[in-house]
């Protein structure tokens, strides 16, 4: 199985990068995981709402080109569905053994949201906490939650 992580905004801190390499480095025996980064919109603090969804509509339409079609796409919204760690893995199993192929696509949006163009796109909308967090942050915890998912698919000892 590939899995894809699409991202707005690049990571420019030393330690989430190599934070982020480890858990890639530990997911090899696993999995195919590719990570994106699509350019986030520069856009002034004070937008009226209607320049709002611009912006996420430019960011929607990088992410977009980042994914594969029929492609299983889930995106991070806190309005999503909150899963434990062992729901989550078995979201992840049954793509695996019931996706037919599909690539699992997680989508993380910039600090304006996501456009409602990938809302309605994702086959699944997921939310790990109410709270907002930056998108650096978000991949770190999605990364170790994919890694922590393949542990508990395989039966296999992790920290709890």
């Amino acid at each position: 199985m590939n899995i894809s992580i699409v991202s707005v905004g690049k990571i420019k801190e030393k330690y989430f990068k190599d934070a982020i390499s480890e858990y890639e480095k530990r997911l090899k025996p696993y999995v195919k995981l590719k990570i994106f980064e699509v350019n986030d919109e520069k856009a002034p603090e004070n937008l009226s709402e209607k320049e709002l969804e611009i912006v996420k509509e430019r960011e929607a339409d990088r992410i977009l080109k980042k994914i594969k079609e029929n492609s299983y796409i889930i995106s991070l919204e806190i309005e999503g569905k909150s899963l434990s760690s062992e729901k989550f893995s078995k979201l992840i199993k049954d793509q695996m053994t019931y996706g037919m192929g599909k690539d699992l696509v997680f989508i993380i949006g910039g600090s304006n949201g996501l456009s409602k163009k990938i809302s309605d796109k994702a086959d699944y909308k997921l939310s790990f906490s109410k709270m907002t967090f930056p998108h650096k942050l978000m991949r770190l915890i999605l990364i170790e939650q994919i890694y922590r998912a393949y542990k508990i698919i395989n039966n296999e000892p992790y920290h709890k």
